[in-house]
């Protein structure tokens, strides 16, 4: 197992350094000029030319690349052209509030999306089944600004019961610890702030989860009914145990490992798809922050969320791969045979 894990995260540096060439390549060659948008249209030509010279802009591109990926290589993603502080460091101060967020849509997705899944394949063909796909073909099917939105009119807007943007109430905001305010609130035993930053993270969660959770909903649903014609669900069933007990812990077990890598694959998708979640709900996260920097063509910030989401999405995979190994050890011992 030690021998796939560090194989893995040797083939890891490849798939890294194609993201770094390609992000790099789209900001350098494929995007407008940022010296007008950060100096104004009416800086002078002398101006800009110095600004480029200055931020490095004018060195070969080669170049240009080896010098991110030299100070990426030691921590350092660079500055922002804005505010002029270390993109690294905006970049973690965001963090919390972006894998807050995706894990609590992860979770949400991942326990109804396989509850939605398993009920549908037990009642196949029924009025049951019908309408968990019917969820599920809408879920895939709308697209999370559009969700979001409806979701605020209905809550916040109709009911008035979940606030429709922020993270918390300014004066309730827990200082230090992790930075995940429902872990802090609830450290500090503040249940006050706790209550109010779940109230908060409800509707950007929920509005983030609807995707992953049809997907996850299709894919429980065809791996379990294929795990239930199996023999040896047949055989459980013969011998006379309940039917719970065989859709638990017989059906169940064998389908998780498709649905193990839909949920992995998902987690890192929900961290790319934060952006449109965030700008939406105003969660200050990487996502929308990297929106507000796409605007104003703040190259060193695009670049360094990038390359940290596709670093986020590597160790996934990894440990997707390992969970992989402890549902079924046949895995292990071929990969290690490999």
């Amino acid at each position: 197992m030690i021998k796939y894990i560090i194989k893995r995260l040797l083939l890891a540096i490849p798939v890294l350094l194609g993201v770094s060439i390609i992000v790099f390549l789209i900001m350098r060659v494929f995007s407008a000029d940022p010296a007008p948008v950060v100096l104004g249209q009416h800086a002078t030509a002398e101006a800009m030319e110095a600004w480029r010279e200055a931020n490095g802009l004018n060195d070969p591109l080669i170049v240009q690349y080896f010098n991110f990926l030299f100070g990426a290589l030691h921590g350092d993603l660079g500055e922002s052209y804005y505010t002029h502080t270390s993109v690294t460091a905006e970049l973690m101060s965001r963090f919390p509030a972006t894998i807050e967020l995706a894990l609590v849509a992860i979770v949400i997705a991942t326990v109804v999306g396989i509850a939605l899944g398993v009920v549908s394949a037990v009642h196949k063909n029924t009025v049951i089944d019908g309408v968990s796909m019917i969820f599920a073909l809408i879920g895939v099917s709308m697209p999370i600004f559009w969700s979001g939105v409806l979701l605020i009119i209905l809550f916040a807007g109709v009911l008035h019961v979940l606030p429709s943007s922020g993270r918390i109430d300014p004066l309730l905001q827990p200082v230090g610890g992790t930075g995940l305010y429902l872990v802090d609130t609830l450290l500090s035993g503040d249940i006050e702030a706790f209550v109010d930053a779940a109230r908060h993270i409800v509707l950007p969660a929920l509005a983030l989860s609807l995707y992953s959770m049809a997907v996850i909903t299709r894919m429980t649903r065809s791996s379990m009914l294929d795990t239930l014609n199996e023999d040896y669900v047949r055989t459980a069933r013969a011998k006379g145990l309940r039917r719970g007990r065989v859709n638990k812990h017989h059906a169940l077990r064998n389908a998780m490992l498709p649905i193990t890598t839909v949920v992995g694959l998902q987690l890192g998708s929900l961290l790319g798809g934060a952006m449109l979640t965030e700008t939406v709900f105003a969660w200050p996260g990487i996502g929308k922050y990297v929106v507000d920097c796409i605007l104003k063509s703040d190259f060193p910030v695009i670049q360094g969320a990038v390359l940290l989401i596709g670093v986020i999405f590597t160790i996934i995979n990894l440990v997707v791969d390992v969970i992989y190994a402890y549902l079924d050890p046949r895995i292990k011992y071929s990969k290690e045979e490999g």
